[in-house]
């Protein structure tokens, strides 16, 4: 079995084409206004008609309001909802029951006592996702996407009930190291396939997602 990977933050028909043709197992679309990555409901629409079925189209919130969600699913047929603020354990399984879709839970790692927080979103969430949390004095910092990654090394013994994706600054060139350390059998990114932030690069797509191929689990 080869690793499946996610790209996150698409805004553009170049970069969704690249994901499809190159075997992306998911695609994200990000909803949240201070992200450069950010869409409109309408901007996903249009592009997610593109997508096969055996892609599954993730949608990106940070704290969100019911109404913002409800605003995207009235427009946008997603398959995920992935939550990637400080979303709690009871929020998560509210919003989960209320939508009616599998919940992708985001979890900043710093220490390895992080993911004892992420064992306690394992009766809530359908997958898990593990990113990078960025330091306090990184300037405009977002809840993801910053490019920045943990040690790996911490994901040695680790055991969780619920699948799992590794995120954090993923590129083409680091993705089998991160593998090979982490165990990982989902991978997820975002400004490591991009020209700069919110401008995804297509043979930086391809070339991640190429790699992916080659590895197995």
């Amino acid at each position: 079995m080869t690793v499946q990977g996610k790209i996150c933050g698409l805004s553009d028909k170049a970069a969704v084409s690249a994901a499809i043709d190159n075997g992306a197992r998911f695609v994200g679309f990000v909803f949240y206004p201070p992200s450069p990555r950010n869409v409109t409901p309408e901007q996903a629409a249009s592009l997610a008609a593109e997508i096969p079925a055996s892609i599954d189209k993730v949608g990106l919130f940070v704290d969100p309001e019911d109404s913002l969600i409800q605003s995207v699913l009235d427009v946008v047929s997603l398959d995920w909802i992935q939550l990637h603020g400080s979303e709690t354990v009871d929020r998560v399984a509210e919003i989960r029951r209320k939508f009616n879709l599998p919940v992708l839970k985001a979890i900043k790692i710093a220490n390895i006592d992080d993911f004892e927080t992420a064992k306690s979103f394992e009766s809530v969430a359908d997958m898990l996702l593990f990113d990078a949390k960025a330091p306090k004095d990184l300037a405009n910092a977002l809840p993801g996407g910053n490019g920045l990654v943990f040690d790996w090394r911490m994901m040695k013994g680790q055991k969780f009930n619920k699948p799992w994706m590794l995120a954090g600054g993923l590129t083409a060139e680091n993705v089998e190291q991160a593998v090979t350390i982490s165990g990982a059998h989902s991978v997820d990114t975002s400004s490591g396939v991009e020209f700069e932030p919110g401008r995804k690069n297509p043979a930086a797509i391809a070339a991640f997602l190429k790699t992916l191929q080659t590895l197995s689990v």
